[in-house]
């Protein structure tokens, strides 16, 4: 056995290639993109060393390309919950007392597989399974999740340096940070790869193991990163991958009593059902089970009279409609003041004019589809009923396609009443509506943004006057936990803006930082005597002469 201090390697956020006409990555990806899809997988599930296939077969198609099929997934039920169940409470006892060293390598190993040779597999995969483009599928599915890897090899070895910083005369106090006590479920969304590499391996990373059930939307992707997780190491029942549906998941994984945590990022509705059912069962478990998740955002965007009205628009064009507004921290509602309004408003139509929309294989195409029918139809309908309204007016998009692909168009929707539905509710989509203030009533509209929606996950302030910045930073202060000055609300990199809001945004644990790691460890506290007392007698106790 191992013994030292040892020290990891200092992270850095892994460079974003570009993919420009002529270079060797983007060559190396539509290569990728052209074999993955003249290939139809089979897609098992992945529990303790069983690659498991039901013969119950759903077939995995381009959002963008509905009857095209990339391949089938195995879909399980109860059982296979139970078998995952089983296969993590099975690997724990080895993989907890594995040296935390050997963890990391790992982890690291799986960060130089995805930022080499799975690099163009995990991007072509992101882009064809969940219709992004080059860019958003290369600063994902390769990035972000390379840079999670990393940096939380460091966080982890921080956490376990920290130690009490006295020990008395004759005691030695020491920290020890123990994995939870029984599995972590880690319920996975469809709109970041990162995200859904995350969840499982910073528990994991942490010595727990891991019951791993990703969106049926994103199980393309999720197949690569389970294949990245293999050949770097992870030992079998560690990561249990499953393709269970969510009522009969959470049947079983909330009423068994080894329950010791969720890691989610979702829709704030099923957390909220989640909590409760675990409130509900809680004398059933053997501990307080860790509860972390990040939900749902309606992220605003407030320019101040003195703003740029370029940077603004391109702040909005950026911030609401790459990756079709299906980011948490999109751009959903802005808030203008009447003076940049004439400017702003021409600056956005003329981008939303030169934006191209199709599949993800044509490197052209800004605009790509949303992820399945049921979005969709949620999103048409909303904009349906913004035709109809009154006091509501679509001043670009507002079309929509399916027969190919899921397609809808950048929607703006210009309102009169700062309390419109598509002001107030979230709607996971290439829609943004805009409410005009009056240039001299910031403050109010500051007040406006604050009150008009439960969530406070990501938010924008456009000036140019510092004053006004002082301000919106002040009076915004509960209305998202990343906050934005003079840029757009999303983009969030690992080790610079750890991630996650409060209110009905989630618990506000920040992915991307030590914040995170420390909910999947429980400390114990060691303090040693050497050399004890003999006598219950204390000094105060002696009588007076």
């Amino acid at each position: 056995m191992l013994k030292g201090f040892f020290n990891v390697p200092t992270p850095h956020n892994e460079p974003v290639k570009s993919y420009a006409p002529g270079s060797a990555e983007r060559k190396e990806l539509q290569a990728k993109l052209k074999e993955l899809r003249a290939q139809e997988i089979d897609v098992p599930m992945y529990i303790g060393s069983e690659e498991v296939r039901t013969g119950k077969k759903k077939p995995l198609s381009p959002p963008h390309d509905h009857q095209h099929v990339l391949g089938y997934f195995h879909e399980g039920d109860a059982s296979h919950v139970e078998q995952a169940i089983n296969a993590a409470l099975g690997a724990k006892y080895a993989w907890e007392h594995m040296e935390w060293e050997q963890r990391a390598a790992i982890f690291l190993k799986a960060a130089d597989l995805l930022a080499g040779p799975y690099r163009s597999k995990i991007n072509a995969a992101t882009m064809l399974g969940q219709s992004k483009n080059a860019f958003q599928a290369e600063i994902d599915a390769a990035c972000e999740i390379i840079d999670f890897l990393r940096f939380n090899v460091k966080y982890m070895a921080e956490i376990y340096q920290q130690q009490p910083p006295v020990s008395g005369d004759g005691v030695w106090n020491r920290l020890e940070q123990r994995p939870l006590e029984g599995f972590v479920f880690a319920l996975t969304p469809f709109n970041f790869t990162a995200i859904a590499g995350n969840l499982p391996t910073s528990a994991a990373m942490m010595g727990n193991t891991v019951v791993w059930k990703p969106a049926y939307t994103q199980i393309y992707s999720a197949n690569v990163l389970m294949e990245v997780f293999r050949e770097a190491g992870v030992p079998d029942g560690v990561i249990n991958l499953v393709y269970v549906d969510g009522p009969t998941t959470g049947n079983v994984i909330f009423n068994h009593p080894d329950f010791a945590g969720i890691h989610f990022t979702g829709s704030t509705g099923v957390f909220q059902h989640i909590w409760k059912t675990i409130g509900e069962n809680i004398y059933k478990y053997k501990t307080y089970p860790r509860i972390v998740g990040e939900t749902g955002g309606k992220d605003f965007v407030i320019a101040h009279k003195s703003a740029n009205p370029k940077a603004v628009a391109v702040g909005l064009s950026r911030g609401a409609f790459e990756f079709q507004g299906q980011k948490c921290s999109a751009a959903s509602r802005a808030y203008i003041p009447s003076n940049l309004w004439d400017e702003v408003k021409q600056y956005l139509l003329d981008d939303l004019a030169s934006m191209k929309m199709g599949g993800t294989e044509d490197f052209t195409n800004f605009i790509n589809a949303v992820i399945d029918e049921k979005a969709f139809d949620k999103i048409s309908k909303y904009i349906n009923n913004a035709k109809k309204a009154e006091g509501v007016e679509i001043i670009a998009g507002g079309n929509y396609d399916k027969s190919k692909g899921y397609f809808i168009e950048p929607t703006v929707i210009l309102t009169k009443d700062p309390m419109y539905v598509t002001m107030c509710e979230e709607i996971f989509g290439p829609v943004l509506t805009i409410y005009v203030y009056h240039e001299n009533h910031y403050e109010e509209a500051l007040e406006l943004v604050d009150q008009t929606s439960p969530y406070a996950l990501t938010g924008a302030v456009f000036s140019q006057d510092r004053y006004a910045v002082e301000l919106a930073t002040k009076k915004l202060r509960n209305a998202a936990g990343n906050f934005y000055i003079n840029d757009k609300p999303t983009g969030a990199v690992v080790g610079q803006q750890p991630f996650g809001g409060a209110r009905a945004s989630g618990t506000n644990d920040k992915a991307g930082s030590m914040i995170n790691l420390l909910r999947w460890v429980s400390p114990r506290t060691i303090k040693e005597t050497f050399v004890s007392p003999v006598d219950y007698r204390y000094p105060f106790l002696g009588e007076e002469d």
